[in-house]
């Protein structure tokens, strides 16, 4: 069995320069003022659309994220509306194929130290999992294999949604309310959305 921490990688990461210019293009249609657009217009015309609250303007952007988390939390993930997504599926991914190691990989819960005897006890529980193997050498398929894995088994959820959802995305998976290892995932992305594209993410604070 492999332990590793959550990852978020832009797999679809359009140029930040271009992506303003093309909202600030769409938007400007509504006022007629496409004679105001200039080299650095873009920038300023966004952020004022946001803090007017007129955000169906920046739903002319989109960006495609991966995520590695665990399936716990990509059930949270696939909630999201106004999204595609694609995630690994344990129908058809045997983990007892080379390709996998011939093991299961998990995600260290966010809240479990490597010293408390917290860990020691969900790492335990997470090795029972090995009966998925014995499932498949009794002629089982990955499917109904599967129903032993635990929550913590790993996946990879690729998500394309438009910056209007990923800006709802950020608003609700990064408070303190929302679940421990979401949050972790997504204050990843949110660190990494405000360094990629600024003016679309800079007045979110968590």
């Amino acid at each position: 069995m492999k332990i590793i921490e959550p990852s978020v990688e832009l797999i679809n990461a359009p140029n930040y320069k271009t992506l303003l210019t093309t909202i600030e293009t769409a938007g400007r249609t509504c006022y007629k003022s496409e004679d105001k657009i200039t080299d650095g217009s873009a920038e300023k015309f966004v952020r004022g659309i946001i803090k007017q609250g007129h955000e169906a303007v920046i739903e002319h952007g989109s960006l495609t994220v991966r995520f590695i988390c665990d399936r716990g939390v990509s059930h949270e993930i696939v909630r999201h509306r106004l999204a595609a997504f694609c995630q690994e599926s344990t129908r058809y991914c045997n983990y007892g194929k080379e390709g996998f190691g011939g093991e299961i990989t998990v995600i260290r819960p966010s809240t479990f130290a490597k010293t408390d005897s917290t860990y020691h006890i969900w790492k335990r529980s997470c090795e029972h999992a090995v009966a998925y193997f014995d499932l498949l050498n009794e002629g089982c398929t990955p499917q109904e294999a599967r129903s032993v894995l635990p929550n913590s088994l790993k996946t990879e959820v690729v998500m394309t949604a438009d910056l209007r959802e990923w800006r709802h995305f950020c608003r609700m998976r990064c408070p303190v309310a929302a679940h421990p290892d979401m949050r972790v995932v997504a204050n990843m992305l949110l660190t990494l959305l405000k360094q990629t594209y600024p003016v679309f993410f800079e007045d979110i604070e968590v």
